[in-house]
């Protein structure tokens, strides 16, 4: 199955995990910078890990940002941080998680905050 990606704004983006050959797609739709809002482990052994991530980004010309958050369990820290990696980081952006929802759900979390 290739890239899914779901437009939350002209800016942002979500999509389920991006596996290491995704880069490649992401970068040619426009993205500029990825937000792993996956944990490391959370999916078991085939989940890429941050690094690999990471590596794959940075050799796309991607921005890369790691901010992990448990589905359920979304502080006021990580709201915080999603929110200071949206306003440092070049858009437009994608975030993923498992499946996009918790990257969504942290997105909206930080238009609420004010």
């Amino acid at each position: 199955m290739g890239l899914q990606v779901i437009a939350l704004t002209p800016e942002f983006a979500v999509s389920p995990q991006l596996s290491v050959s995704d880069f490649a797609a992401v970068a040619a739709q426009g993205f500029t910078t990825v937000i792993n809002n996956r944990p490391d482990g959370e999916g078991g052994g085939e989940q890429p890990t941050s690094p690999e991530l990471q590596r794959a980004a940075h050799l796309a010309g991607l921005n890369y940002v790691y901010l992990p958050v448990v589905s359920g369990s979304i502080t006021a820290t990580q709201v915080q941080t999603m929110r200071d990696a949206l306003a440092s980081a070049p858009g437009p952006t994608l975030a993923f998680c498992r499946s996009g929802a918790r990257s969504a759900q942290l997105y909206g979390l930080t238009q609420s905050q004010d």
